[in-house]
């Protein structure tokens, strides 16, 4: 009797962080569901110049991929032009880069002689210098960019004031477990995004397919006052950009504006990317972000500490299944027309048992994000 009263005390954290997040997840679902998809005419005549940024290091392996899939853009050539900014690669990348014609390379090694914190920032803010283009638009060296990627951020310019698109990532393959969990988190991120930008109610991106007017860049002084945190060159600029432009930050809802990045290939890999991620979540001027961030976390501490607690008192343990059978329901209330969107609804089968690890490893990124170090592209980042 003693050990059910004690688990019933539990039942008052259990509610105040649930129904929040459940609530949360239902707006989500609302905001995504409302923005529609993007079409673009086929009479449509663009005028907008870009410069495509790629910062890039140790990326011979992909490099190629990355440019090829730029010449194949459906989008008049002097329009737009193709700047690769390599971060002291040690391979053949500068090498690979400069086989493509109309693909101009920087090197960082070349102005930059002392070490710092964000390599990164610094490579962005080279390419934004020497750009011609009137917008930046960033991808990474692994990513696979669809046709219509530049025509489509150019409609939007041209129909409305912009100053900042966020458009949508997806991951290219799912061949092993490691793989298929981060598609399913990435899913996950990409539908938050969609739904928070376009609902206006927090900024959310990805540096893989980003859009951004190089004057605003300047206006709001780049990466000023940020570049000294290592992480960020995405959404820590975004949120620059929607404090001094609110209305003028937009979201890509378009199948055919996804870019395919990579996933990585290890366990190890992953925490360092997430860990990466999570370091800078307590940076944004955005704070509806960062409290949306610290009631997930406490969600997923939350159950953690109910797992631990069972091998004490079995009761918790009935409390834990009762929370990851709803918290289950809710998330993939959400997730379905986002899997159908990027035209991933089979990785939902794996969602419940994707679950527990993605309790333990918010909890273990989230803690090592704020208070670790993490080893990113060769270099150890505090």
């Amino acid at each position: 009797m003693n050990d059910y009263f004690a688990a019933m005390l539990w039942l008052l954290p259990t509610f105040l962080l649930f129904v929040p997040y459940a609530v949360l997840l239902f707006l989500y679902r609302y905001w995504w569901s409302k923005q529609a998809i993007l079409q673009v005419p086929h009479t449509f005549q663009p005028t907008t110049t870009f410069s495509i940024l790629i910062p890039a290091r140790n990326e011979e392996e992909n490099i190629k991929s990355c440019l090829q899939s730029i010449q194949q853009l459906n989008y008049p050539a002097h329009l737009c032009e193709v700047i690769l900014i390599d971060d002291f690669s040690e391979d053949a990348t500068v090498a690979v880069a400069k086989q493509f014609t109309g693909v101009t390379v920087l090197e960082l090694k070349e102005i930059l002689k002392e070490k710092i914190n964000s390599y990164k920032k610094k490579a962005i803010e080279l390419g934004v210098e020497k750009a011609t283009g009137n917008f930046i638009v960033t991808t990474d060296a692994d990513c696979i960019v669809p046709a219509n990627w530049l025509r489509n951020f150019a409609f939007m310019i041209e129909q409305q004031p912009t100053v900042f698109i966020a458009a949508p990532v997806a991951m290219k393959e799912e061949n092993s477990f490691i793989k298929l969990f981060q598609s399913l988190d990435f899913l996950t991120l990409q539908g938050i995004t969609a739904a928070s930008v376009g609902a206006g109610f927090h900024s959310m991106c990805n540096g893989a397919n980003l859009c951004y007017s190089k004057i605003a860049f300047y206006k709001v002084n780049g990466f000023k006052d940020v570049d000294h945190i290592a992480s960020g060159d995405d959404m820590l600029l975004m949120h620059k950009l929607y404090s001094m432009f609110p209305t003028q930050v937009q979201y890509c809802k378009a199948a055919d504006s996804i870019v395919l990045t990579n996933p990585v290939e290890t366990v190890t890999e992953f925490f360092r990317q997430r860990i990466r991620w999570a370091s800078k979540a307590d940076q944004y001027d955005d704070k509806r972000i960062f409290w949306v961030l610290l009631l997930v976390y406490l969600l997923n501490l939350f159950q953690l500490v109910l797992f631990i607690g069972g091998i004490f008192n079995s009761s918790l343990w009935i409390l834990l299944a009762g929370i990851l059978l709803f918290k289950t329901i809710v998330e993939l209330i959400f997730l379905m027309p986002v899997a159908s969107f990027f035209q991933k609804e089979k990785l939902l089968l794996w969602f419940p048992l994707a679950q527990p690890f993605h309790i333990v490893y918010t909890v273990i990124a989230g803690w090592l994000g704020k208070f670790g170090s993490y080893e990113w592209k060769g270099r150890k980042v505090k």
